[in-house]
């Protein structure tokens, strides 16, 4: 406590925050420091969920296949997506070609191998290629 004085004479004295709440400066670190992680976590957990639900379009089937391989004659643009060099545009691509030639038939196989795909607008010769090893054609 520090005594502080006016001109008619000494009345008492101020005390800080620290003072009253039991608190040290370090202490007041130590929950800024805790405040600070736990918004961090939060921060990273809110993320995970909004960039999850960003793949997944209402209506649409959002499991992902959790098998090594990939059937590109079943397979959601959420399990297409998790393919080297296949992003979002390409995934709905290779879905949209399999359901515009599968339409009216619905045990139509649009894919019978990995040149297959290449019939795809935005899939060339290299990609197919590279995804070719997590795919398989039943």
């Amino acid at each position: 406590m520090r005594p502080y004085s006016t001109e008619r004479g000494k009345f008492g004295t101020i005390m800080s925050f620290a003072d009253f709440s039991g608190k040290t400066e370090t202490g007041q670190n130590k929950i800024e420091s805790s405040a600070f992680l736990i918004g961090v976590i939060l921060c990273v957990l809110l993320s995970g969920f909004l960039a999850g639900s960003f793949f997944c379009v209402a209506g649409e089937n959002c499991d992902a296949v959790l098998e090594s391989r990939v059937n590109p004659n079943e397979a959601s643009v959420p399990s297409l997506i998790r393919l080297p060099g296949i992003g979002r545009n390409r995934a709905e691509s290779i879905v949209s070609y399999r359901n515009d030639l599968c339409a009216v038939n619905t045990e139509c196989r649009a894919f019978r191998s990995c040149e297959d795909l290449e019939k795809v607008k935005g899939i060339g010769p290299k990609t197919a290629e590279g995804i070719c090893g997590w795919l398989k054609f039943e």
